[in-house]
């Protein structure tokens, strides 16, 4: 009875060390709800919290272009596309982005350069590094053995960027390759044509086209007397020509490497020759050489595709022969030879983004829209009068704007085409609607003229072509 006794005992006590506990644990709680509140509260008195503060920038190698830079820009594609076509090009579109297997393997060292991107659905992406690849891609998956094409769209590039000299990680790359089997060098030739025509359409100062091939440098050495099994140690002395003066690129050739002296003598002849259409016409002259893939009445005197303009950036072109890379693509290894030239447009740009800082005063250069006349009030309450003008007008055709505002004042709306080069404002008032004509006003020279209004399109266009 004693033993039953003192277990009820015991159970009692560690009951009450629990209902201890219990209330030890309310009383925490409710001092941490406490505690809460008044955080909250404070909070509250303080509003809403500031945002993170972080630096708006664009990535590296990367810029947005303005109104004004994008007038340019499409100014600039506008003449190449023009010469593309010219030739006969037709244009095509490749994806942003290729399985990363096909492009490994096809830049050597540069394939370093090339932006992975991360898993999707089971396919390994990459972003493209040019568009000759893709081409090359395309042209084997549509089992195509003959085209003239050109393309123009943006490429990416994880180098380290120069942005004063146009070199940027996201970039416009322009294109225009020749595929198919043809008598050599035909293809080439107009592609080095493509180029001069272009660069020469641009505005952008003189430049150089370099012509360069190992091909050319070993036939030269044949004709100069240089036995075929020392093309390679001569082309390596050679080589040095950028950085020594001939007489240590002859003495070694001579010295060092045993050449005949009377051969590497005529070979400094032609390898120290610089010039444009006066070289052109020696070489064409010279007996040792068959100089016969000019078009006919030209000669390169424009003759690296660097410029002498307001910025220097170096090469702005460049391109050359892929015989070999859409086998690399094709199941059964089928060859389709090929030949192309890319225009670098962001370093052009960077070299008219030069001029039309110094040319701030020629607004031809400066106008970021296309709008040939302006519809503006001469009085209040002519809204509907103005929205109705603008709709006959870009139903005929002419590019058109008017005032977002209600009333807006006249003088206002004249400095607005004053300064964006608008060519015409066409001035409404209750006189001129009550007599059906429009007042045609000439921004440039400010004279005015009443113009029926049913003739009123017409007469605009045929102003502007004047």
């Amino acid at each position: 009875m004693a033993d039953k006794k003192s277990d009820i005992q015991e159970k009692v006590k560690r009951q009450g060390e629990i209902v201890r506990k219990l209330k030890a644990e309310k009383a925490d709680i409710e001092k941490i709800t406490q505690e809460v509140n008044k955080l909250l509260e404070l909070k509250s008195q303080l509003g809403d919290e500031a945002p993170q503060k972080f630096t708006l920038k664009t990535p590296k190698g990367t810029r947005d272009y303005g109104p004004q830079q994008m007038a340019v820009r499409n100014r600039v594609l506008e003449k190449i596309i023009t010469v593309f076509k010219r030739h006969g090009a037709e244009t095509i579109d490749t994806p942003v982005f290729e399985l990363k297997e096909v492009l490994t393997g096809k830049y050597g060292e540069d394939s370093k350069l090339i932006y992975d991107l991360a898993d999707q659905g089971g396919e390994i992406l990459s972003l493209r590094y040019d568009l000759t690849v893709p081409f090359a891609r395309y042209l084997a998956m549509n089992k195509i053995s003959n085209v003239k094409r050109y393309q123009i769209a943006k490429v990416y590039r994880r180098d380290n960027p120069a942005m004063t000299k146009g070199r940027y990680r996201e970039f416009y790359q322009c294109d225009f390759d020749i595929a198919g089997q043809y008598d050599p060098m035909i293809p080439d030739a107009e592609c080095v044509r493509v180029a001069v025509e272009i660069l020469s359409s641009l505005d952008i100062g003189n430049f150089m086209v370099k012509v360069n091939h190992r091909r050319l440098l070993d036939g030269l050495f044949e004709a100069c007397g240089i036995p075929s099994q020392s093309f390679r140690t001569a082309c390596s002395s050679v080589d040095k020509l950028d950085k020594s003066p001939w007489e240590e690129v002859r003495a070694e050739m001579v010295g060092e490497k045993q050449l005949n002296p009377d051969a590497v003598d005529k070979v400094g002849e032609y390898v120290r020759l610089h010039g444009d259409a006066e070289l052109a016409d020696k070489l064409i002259a010279d007996p040792k050489f068959d100089v016969t893939y000019l078009f006919p009445g030209e000669t390169p005197n424009h003759v690296e595709n660097s410029t002498d303009g307001p910025v220097s950036v170096g090469s702005v072109a460049g391109g050359g022969r892929y015989d070999n890379l859409v086998g690399m693509f094709d199941s059964k290894g089928k060859q389709v030879p090929c030949v192309g030239i890319s225009i670098g447009v962001e370093r052009i740009f960077s070299i008219l983004e030069a001029k039309l800082a110094n040319e701030k005063a020629n607004s031809a250069l400066l106008r970021t829209t296309e709008i040939e006349a302006y519809v503006a009030s001469a009085q209040k309450n002519l809204l509907p009068e103005r929205m109705k003008l603008c709709r006959e007008l870009w139903d005929a055709g002419v590019k058109v704007e008017t005032s977002y505002k209600q009333n807006p004042k006249l003088l206002a709306q004249l400095q607005y085409c004053e300064e964006r080069g608008i060519p015409f404002a066409l001035v409404l008032g209750e006189a001129e609607i009550a007599q059906g004509v429009v007042k045609l006003r000439e921004v440039s020279s400010r004279k005015e003229e009443d113009i029926p209004r049913a003739n009123l399109a017409e007469e605009i266009r045929k102003r502007l072509q004047s």
